[in-house]
């Protein structure tokens, strides 16, 4: 029998045995293809995880090859499938891993009053089946565990009857499920404990723990049970897996990681490839990670708020406990949204390339609010469409307000409000669509002479609440202006960019004097 001495060299190693390709497909919709199982078992292997269980044999032909293959192409890891307690689906089980260098049956059986009542089976009749499937497992292979489906529902005295037959019928990994959910961490750990301490033969095998999210308590739970004296933790990349997942690997290894002060335990798991391998699982089971999710979320590392960012730019220890480059990320994210500060503003600004003074701060910093009071979240782009939209305080013209009806029904109509030389001016004007309308009543505000020679709408971003900046370009007596602006309602954006190319045309005026040549004006006197 293989040792816990010679499977664990340390005291407080703890083997890491995911089950991603087998309960994480398990989600309805997750099925993988043949092709991204041996994509995700080959990321599996490399990234240092003990034990893959990488399939169902018996469940299907695809399943047995996809394990048969996955067996054949493993360097490191022990590869596992499971088998129900008959000896049709471990004889199946033991053909698929044969050629892994390191093979594995699991095999179990329900063990709670509920589950036994499925097979109609009485505690000593099953309890005959665990000793002549677990005998027959291991006469094919030398790594065999077993587990007690929903032990924690199961009765006490009749779990370590089953517990210590299995071990006497050859094997070598316990695992204790929490199959529905049920347990807290405080129950983890006791019963885990008591095993330990409780069963015949205990101290010659490893006690596993595969805890089930159901109550949002499976990382929590394994913690607990290795705390214990588990050595062993069944999980998932992303927590992937039925109704509400499983223990999610990234969260067990870096617990354990951050705090090494509680927990003093160690995996083989390389983490810088956590991130990389969770969007991998993420894309082909069609299961996106929720954002506010732990460790590999897209928010985990990211801070918008005013006071988080301004203590992360000073000291990131303030509000990380953990670098974003240990699981594989370029670094710390500051997205810019409406709780965001000056001081990750000014930062943001300045990897763009723009340096600016307090009082440029200022404005611009108001004008970025109310940005964000539009946009769930503003990106680069949207800060650099809003440095190069920087309107002067000067302006002969200025946008107060509009508003524009349109529709089916007939031309658009467009009200708006402008403020010239300081005075209020309000005129209505229809048109072929809002922007004709909205431009004719701005002519009406402003009577000009000047053609439109451009209009373009490009969106800086992506999404229903994006960007949209808005070139227009106005000729006038041979006097060309361009006039951009940003917004994310585009009618808005296309009459703050007209306003804009007339107010350089004015300033262009204004330049040339009374009696001068237009064509002498070079375009950068004005831009």
């Amino acid at each position: 029998m293989t040792s816990k001495t010679d499977t664990v060299n340390q005291q407080d190693r703890v083997l890491i045995f995911d089950t991603t390709l087998r309960d994480g497909e398990q989600s309805p919709g997750a099925t993988m293809t043949h092709d991204e199982k041996l994509e995700i078992a080959e990321l599996l292997d490399d990234m240092g995880v003990d034990i893959i269980e990488a399939g169902f044999p018996i469940a299907s032909e695809g399943d047995f090859k996809a394990v048969s293959e996955i067996a054949e192409r493993s360097k490191n890891s022990v590869i596992c499938g499971l088998a129900r307690a008959n000896f049709k689906d471990i004889d199946r089980c033991a053909e698929a891993v044969r050629k892994a260098a390191k093979p594995r049956i699991h095999t179990f059986i329900g063990t709670s009053p509920l589950h036994r009542a499925i097979p109609n089976l009485t505690m000593d009749e099953m309890a005959e089946r665990i000793h002549d499937t677990v005998t027959h497992a291991r006469n094919l292979v030398d790594n065999v565990q077993w587990s007690p489906m929903d032990a924690t529902r199961t009765e006490w005295d009749y779990l370590c009857r089953v517990i210590e037959i299995a071990i006497k019928a050859g094997a070598t990994t316990i695992n204790i499920p929490d199959t529905v959910g049920y347990t807290a961490p405080r129950e983890s750990a006791d019963l885990i404990r008591r095993l330990i301490e409780t069963v015949p033969g205990a101290d010659e095998i490893i006690f596993a723990t595969h805890c089930h999210n159901d109550l949002g308590m499976a990382t929590a739970n394994s913690l607990a049970a290795v705390e214990a004296g588990a050595r062993q933790i069944e999980c998932t990349i992303n927590g992937l897996g039925e109704r509400a997942g499983n223990t999610a690997l990234e969260e067990v290894v870096m617990a354990m990681r951050v705090r090494n002060d509680i927990m003093p335990f160690q995996t083989g798991i390389d983490t810088k490839k956590i991130m990389h391998i969770s969007r991998r699982v993420a894309t082909v089971s069609g299961f996106n990670v929720q954002f506010n999710k732990a460790i590999v979320g897209k928010n985990a590392f990211a801070h918008e708020s005013g006071i988080h960012q301004d203590g992360m730019l000073k000291n990131k220890e303030t509000f990380e406990i953990m670098r974003p480059e240990d699981v594989g990320l370029a670094g710390t994210s500051l997205p810019l949204g409406k709780h965001s500060g000056r001081a990750a503003l000014r930062d943001k600004l300045s990897s763009l390339g723009f340096e600016i003074g307090d009082n440029q701060l200022k404005d611009v910093f108001v004008r970025f609010k109310e940005l964000a009071d539009r946009k769930k979240e503003v990106f680069d782009d949207d800060i650099i469409a809003l440095m190069r939209t920087s309107g002067d305080e000067d302006d002969h013209l200025k946008l107060v307000s509009m508003k524009v009806v349109c529709g089916t029904g007939g031309p658009a109509e467009s009200t708006v409000e402008m403020e010239v030389d300081g005075k209020d001016v309000t005129e209505t004007a229809e048109g072929d669509g809002p922007v004709d309308a909205t431009f004719k009543a701005i002519r009406k505000i402003h009577p000009n002479a000047a053609h439109l020679q451009l209009y373009q709408v490009h969106a800086v971003t992506e999404g229903t609440d994006a960007q949209a900046t808005v070139s227009v370009r106005l000729e006038e007596d041979g006097v060309i202006a361009t006039g951009d602006s940003a917004n994310t309602d585009t009618v808005v954006a296309s009459a703050m960019a007209y306003i804009d190319a007339l107010n350089r045309l004015i300033v262009r005026r204004d330049k040339m004097g009374e009696g001068a040549d237009s064509r002498e004006i070079s375009y950068k006197d004005v831009d």
